[in-house]
């Protein structure tokens, strides 16, 4: 397959904007994406967003899976907003202020849940993202669920074994609150980035895939 790739800004690091609406959606949907750009770009300056911790240990949770994804990046902002779980359409006016908020990053690439996304917080974030961001590069990343949404997506990141094996460790230390759930757990995660390894012929054979709904070629 050809590559893409993200371009090289001279004066500046390249923002990435990553949204979850919640603790570990970020982690999961586009972790191993985040560990390959860390690892192959010095100049990077993240946004991460979290949108329903819950409080207590989720948010302690969601700041220390942050800590880990993103050691080493210098310029890096982590928000953890207090949004009520599976509320997310009641609360559509104040969740739009805080996007008009994070107008201000100006990201070069946004990472968010998919539009088509099964559970109804996770579309209303996908919906203000291209409401918000309406002249940038979204990527939409997908979540594995009992819901059973997983579509056919058309941007493809192979992984390194680095980073997949270090998403899922990651994964699996940081949300200690979510491992008595049956679904996740490393098999679940090794199992669809293997999936979309295959389906990209990536060399190491793992993969995470993206929605690129809208995506400008530049020469």
């Amino acid at each position: 397959m050809l590559p893409l790739s993200l371009p090289l800004v001279a004066d500046r690091p390249l923002k990435v904007l990553c949204l979850g609406s919640h603790s570990d959606d970020i982690e999961i949907g586009c972790g191993g994406a985040v560990l390959e750009l860390i690892a192959g770009r010095k100049n990077l300056q993240f946004t991460w967003v979290v949108f329903s911790s819950g409080g207590g240990a989720r948010e302690t949770e969601a700041r220390a899976s942050a800590d880990l994804f993103l050691q080493g990046v210098r310029q890096k902002e982590v928000l953890v907003h207090g949004f009520r779980d599976s509320f997310f359409p009641s609360d559509f006016p104040k969740i739009k202020e805080t996007f008009e908020e994070l107008k201000r990053v100006t990201p070069d690439l946004v990472l968010t849940h998919s539009r088509k996304d099964a559970h109804q917080d996770h579309r209303v974030v996908a919906e203000l993202t291209w409401n918000t961001f309406r002249n940038h590069l979204v990527l939409e990343y997908e979540i594995p669920k009992y819901d059973g949404d997983l579509g056919q997506p058309n941007v493809f990141m192979p992984l390194r074994a680095a980073s997949y094996q270090n998403k899922v460790n990651y994964l699996m230390e940081a949300f200690a609150s979510q491992r008595s759930k049956r679904w996740f757990q490393p098999e679940t995660f090794m199992g669809l980035m293997r999936l979309r390894g295959m389906e990209c012929n990536a060399e190491s054979g793992y993969a995470e895939a993206f929605y690129g709904r809208k995506v400008t070629l530049g020469l």
